[in-house]
């Protein structure tokens, strides 16, 4: 066999034991979820993004695996899905980040000024988390996830399904939702910038199924 014919056997025999490669796969629901937009959120209106940047889910990872806190990066979570009935808009009362001062006699009074915006909160949304092992399928099954702010919670309340990674790539029926691709590609858009090493995050939205809830 001549080398080239070799490598891309190589190649073509590792794409397929990578496509059946198991996944246990975790449900999480809820009535709320609030997917913080990386771009300004203090503008007057500010919406839901339909999809999770790396770091969202490598925050959701450390909540549900305090081990790794640690380390930067996603370790156990190897692949996502996300969908949602609609996008609600309910108003947020904020505050400026600055200090407006007063001279009151001889004192000095410090305020930070309030505005009301309205922000996108996803209704319904449902998110299933995918992993290699079964024991962190478990782990992470007992637990709850925050979408953001504490107050969104959402929990599993159904059975982990164990499927193949092709299967979890493709099938519609089971495996609806967006899912944002952590690769750099011709397809690849910047989605923010990392919190801890504040480097640029990339990504392409893999769509499967039907999205938005229609039941």
């Amino acid at each position: 066999m001549e080398r080239g014919s070799w490598k891309q056997y190589r190649n073509r025999f590792w794409r397929i034991k990578l496509s059946e490669m198991d996944y246990y796969v975790v449900k999480y629901s809820g009535p709320f979820g609030f997917i913080k937009p990386w771009t300004a959120v203090r503008d007057s209106e500010t919406f839901s993004q339909q999809f999770l940047t790396p770091s969202i889910i490598e925050g959701i990872e450390k909540k549900l695996f305090p081990e790794l806190l640690s380390s930067t990066g996603i370790h156990k979570i190897k692949g996502h899905r996300l969908s949602y009935d609609q996008v609600t808009n309910q108003q947020e009362v904020i505050q400026t980040r600055g200090w407006n001062s007063t001279r009151k006699g001889s004192q000095f009074l410090f305020e930070r000024p309030t505005a009301v915006i309205l922000r996108g909160i996803l209704h319904n949304p449902i998110l299933k988390l995918a992993f290699e092992t079964l024991e962190d399928a478990r782990k992470a099954q007992m637990q709850h996830i925050c979408l953001c702010r504490n107050e969104d919670i959402l929990l599993s309340n159904e059975e982990i399904i164990q499927t193949s990674k092709h299967e979890f790539e493709q099938n519609e029926a089971l495996f609806s939702g967006y899912e944002l691709v952590f690769e750099k590609n011709d397809q690849a858009f910047l989605v923010g910038y990392h919190r801890v090493t504040q480097e640029p995050m990339f990504g392409w939205i893999r769509v499967v199924g039907q999205p938005i809830n229609t039941y």
